[in-house]
């Protein structure tokens, strides 16, 4: 990519015509830490969505030695079209970033959209996320994408869906990502698209990236309320995460890569964090993706890194559409409010998947 505009490259597909636009920063917004925070504070209003329907998914077994914790599950929220349409509607499954929720803005925004589109959506919380943490006495980290698999596996189970597309934002957007790319070649007929928006594929070098002075605000921000959903735990699983505070572990941790070392690594079950980040990492399967993907990346974003060697891979990669801007920060993308609401990676990732899953705009009150 040279000088200042957006490389966009498109997988070759029939009807992307019209989907996408090459994005244009909002006023004033020209850098990634402005785009970042505004997308992130910034208040936002969107049509109402009706209330959730909530569904209980569990994502492993009780913890060996542990079992009297019982299982880990997490709390979806999902809208569904009416029955009689159901099935035949293009579902939308939502992952979010690291220490997000269903509830995030650009979770509800998207949400919002795809069902004025005539989509059904559901919206995940990772594991603990959401003010779940009683239902989850083990972590959530980046490779949890076996997580998203089971949602996906129990609601077309549930619903006889035909069709479904899965979205992660940062760390969501590696989960998705990997999950998709596991499948290789066996992508199952009803799995449509995948979508990742800021995908945090290079875990190693964003996590170095997050501890550069210029992002400790948002590495300070992350892992306080890390520390503080640890405290929780400890309270409702006390044999599990007690020796956290009677070892003194949390006194040791001053960076994400600290965290990932004395948390995420041995209570994920992983060596260390180098192995860690290599293992889940979903540039792995950058070349392996299979089914129509769509990849967004700001390279102003101020932590997410993507190495030399995913870009060309997914550039490479015949069923990847990859949109790479010089601006839109970090999960933020906001443009002018031209004819719509300037939420441009949600109008942009709407389009795409209703061009490659076939779907048309069945809902009264699509949004732009």
């Amino acid at each position: 990519m040279t000088g200042l505009k957006t490389f966009i490259k498109l997988a070759p597909s029939p009807g992307l015509n019209g989907w996408c636009a090459d994005f244009i920063p909002r006023r004033f917004l020209n850098n990634g830490h402005l785009m970042t925070l505004a997308g992130n504070f910034l208040p936002r209003h969107h049509a109402p969505l009706p209330e959730p329907e909530p569904l209980l998914v569990q994502v492993q077994g009780p913890i060996p030695g542990y079992e009297e914790y019982g299982p880990t599950r997490i709390l979806c929220h999902c809208n569904w079209q009416p029955e009689e349409v159901r099935s035949q509607r293009l579902t939308v499954v939502l992952a979010h970033g690291l220490e997000g929720s269903s509830s995030s803005q650009y979770m509800l925004g998207n949400a919002a959209r795809a069902w004025a589109a005539g989509c059904n959506i559901v919206r995940m919380n990772m594991r603990s996320c959401g003010s779940t943490d009683k239902l989850s006495p083990a972590i959530y980290h980046s490779g949890c994408s076996n997580d998203v698999a089971l949602v996906v596996e129990r609601i077309v189970r549930k619903h006889h869906l035909q069709s479904v597309a899965v979205i992660g934002y940062s760390m969501g957007g590696n989960l998705v990502l990997s999950y998709a790319g596991q499948l290789g070649n066996n992508v199952p007929p009803f799995l449509k698209a995948a979508v990742g928006i800021s995908p945090l594929m290079d875990l190693a070098a964003s996590s170095a990236a997050l501890h550069e002075p210029q992002n400790r605000f948002y590495e300070k921000y992350f892992l306080r309320s890390m520390v503080a959903r640890l405290e929780r735990k400890a309270e409702l699983f006390p044999r599990l995460y007690l020796p956290l505070h009677t070892k003194r572990v949390l006194r040791k941790i001053h960076s994400m890569r600290d965290f990932d070392e004395y948390v995420v690594a041995p209570y994920g079950g992983f060596a260390n964090a180098d192995a860690y980040y290599y293992t889940v990492a979903s540039s792995n399967f950058a070349s392996q993706l299979s089914l129509p993907t769509l990849i967004v990346h700001s390279l102003d974003d101020p932590f997410i890194r993507m190495l030399p060697e995913t870009r060309q891979a997914l550039i490479d990669n015949p069923h990847v559409s990859f949109i790479e801007t010089p601006r839109g920060g970090h999960c933020a993308f906001l443009a002018p409010a031209n004819g719509y609401d300037g939420y441009w990676a949600e109008k942009t990732l709407l389009g795409f998947l209703l061009a490659t899953s076939g779907s048309e705009a069945h809902g009264s009150r699509l949004v732009g």
